[in-house]
């Protein structure tokens, strides 16, 4: 039986179906968004359903209020008590800052962090109620280990970590865990691009010679959420040993 609940943010694709698809394997009813790509959403659904899983798909943008509270809405309507929050939807708008468009700085911290935050100002009342939780933040290795043009991105996701820190530090009491994973260079449709133009120099900087597959993160994001129980506060790195330029 599907006995424990979760939701999902940028659920229909690259990392974030994974997580789904990993969920659902290990008896999650799930919940998750997408803002565009409504049939790969339902196409998810369906997979799901065939395998004997529960999942719904609501379009959401992380990065409007109205929008986000109408997803948690039904969200929670549906699951009933949230067991797990994890926050996926991520964009990346790359380029130097000198040169760098307002509305790109804007839509890289909008949606990775102010979204982020967003979201989990909407599961933590019900789960200080219940006295129970778990969170989990998606980062990033720029956070840490920024590469060139990356000035928006590795602020906004350094802020993830900080939020992560800090929700730990506030949720505890309420035997809520908060933590991060920070993916290096994983096979999606957001890195292809970035791989194509780079991919030898980037694997240059891996001890492990590949690219993560989205079932790896989603196997880290699950290892928190279900056996980390006396982790709190901290930020798994999952980058296959990526070393500095």
């Amino acid at each position: 039986m599907n006995n424990k609940t979760a939701i999902v943010t940028g659920g229909s694709r690259g990392i974030g179906k994974a997580l789904v698809l990993a969920l659902i394997a290990a008896g999650y009813r799930v919940a998750f968004s997408y803002v565009q790509g409504r049939e790969a959403a339902e196409a998810l659904c369906d997979q799901v359903h065939d395998s004997g899983g529960e999942s719904l798909a609501l379009a959401c943008d992380v990065r409007d209020l109205h929008s986000v509270a109408g997803f948690f809405e039904q969200a929670q309507a549906w699951l009933g008590q949230v067991d797990l929050l994890v926050n996926n939807a991520g964009v990346t708008r790359d380029g130097l800052l000198a040169t760098q468009r307002l509305e790109d700085i804007s839509e890289v911290i909008q949606t990775n962090l102010i979204g982020t935050l967003l979201c989990c100002q909407q599961v933590i009342p019900g789960m200080m109620a219940a006295r129970r939780g778990c969170i989990v933040n998606l980062s990033s290795v720029a956070a840490q280990k920024p590469g060139r043009g990356q000035s928006n991105y590795a602020a906004a996701k350094g802020g993830v970590e900080a939020l992560t820190r800090a929700l730990a530090v506030e949720l505890a009491p309420r035997n809520i865990r908060v933590n991060a994973v920070a993916p290096g260079f994983v096979e999606t449709e957001m890195s292809a691009a970035l791989m194509a133009a780079h991919g030898d120099e980037i694997k240059s900087r891996l001890l492990i010679k590949r690219c993560a597959r989205p079932e790896e993160i989603a196997s880290a994001v699950l290892y928190l959420a279900d056996q980390g129980h006396y982790l709190t506060g901290e930020v798994l790195a999952v980058n296959g040993g990526m070393k500095m330029p």
